[in-house]
């Protein structure tokens, strides 16, 4: 006996089959139950034996049914696979590579730098930067919104990704220049241990905790002033005298606009700006651009 059966009935199989409920099935494929039933009945009648066995309280598996089930399952599995990679290998084509960052990798030339050796390797491809909200610490690779990103580590859920350090650079306290600890030049994390501090959004993950040195703190919780998803918010927040916060030696022109200064801050570790991918992100182009970032930020003597 030969069978034709189309993806669209081992699916619909399938789902019933997990479901053990016609409603939940047609619910769960966007389709009718009077659809998904006839559907069943005709794979019913090429397959030559009943699938299911019904009854008004329940729906089970045939013997029949249970045998195919897991085939059925997968070839499926390997349609979706298959689907991925064709839809892989056309953004490959599309050659358009998209670079999330929540803060500017100006950094002395580096953007511009790691793009010139990227269109030098691939003249053919097209960099599209995208802007992201404070509240994603991913900068877009989370979602998929982005293929690459510049990020501050630490990341969340780090296994998922792979990267590269871009920039150390000191952490300093930003406050406004009225506040009392201002006209010193340095400043003992501990001195800033009673300040109210402005925190990065709670989705932000580990760098919230980062921004805030909870490390640094000896156990003691940090005190929030307020939550700030935007250089703007920052800067609105800090002259409104709201709290202080840590950020970058790269990030302080853009704070320091008036009513605001930086200070050295002692007892704390470097910050680490870095470019970042999926882990399981295997195509040339995004690891042509990290190659690009390599060799843009590699030291020379």
């Amino acid at each position: 006996m030969v069978m034709d059966v189309h993806g669209r009935d081992l699916r619909y199989f399938a789902a019933v089959a997990e479901e053990l409920h016609f409603t939940r099935a047609a619910e769960r494929l966007y389709v009718s139950q009077p659809a998904l039933s006839k559907q069943i009945r005709m794979l019913e009648k090429q397959v030559g034996a009943t699938l299911f066995e019904r009854d008004r309280r329940q729906v089970r598996l045939s013997p029949v049914g249970a045998a195919l089930l897991p085939h059925a399952q997968r070839m499926l599995a390997e349609w979706d696979a298959a689907q991925e990679a064709v839809v892989r290998a056309v953004a490959d084509q599309s050659a358009t590579l998209v670079v999330g960052m929540s803060t500017s990798p100006g950094r002395g030339g580096v953007l511009p730098a790691i793009r010139s050796r990227f269109t030098a390797a691939r003249p053919d491809a097209r960099l599209r930067l995208h802007q992201v909200s404070w509240d994603d610490s991913t900068a877009g690779l989370a979602d998929g919104t982005c293929d690459a990103a510049f990020v501050w580590l630490p990341l969340p859920d780090p296994d998922r990704y792979r990267w590269m350090v871009v920039a150390e650079e000191p952490r300093l306290v930003a406050m406004a220049d009225t506040h009392q600890l201002a006209d010193r030049e340095i400043i003992d994390f501990t001195d800033l241990l009673d300040e109210p501090f402005l925190a990065l959004p709670n989705s932000a993950g580990p760098l919230r905790d980062y921004w805030l040195a909870t490390d640094a703190r000896g156990g003691k919780p940090a005190l929030i002033g307020a939550e700030v998803a935007s250089t703007e918010e920052t800067y609105e927040a800090l002259v409104a005298g709201l709290g202080v916060v840590l950020l970058a030696a790269g990030n302080a022109p853009l704070i320091t606009l008036g009513g605001v200064v930086t200070r050295a801050v002692r007892g704390i570790s470097p910050s680490l700006f870095a470019m970042a991918w999926r882990a399981d992100d295997h195509r040339p182009l995004v690891h042509e651009y990290a190659r690009a970032c390599e060799l843009a930020t590699k030291p020379t003597f």
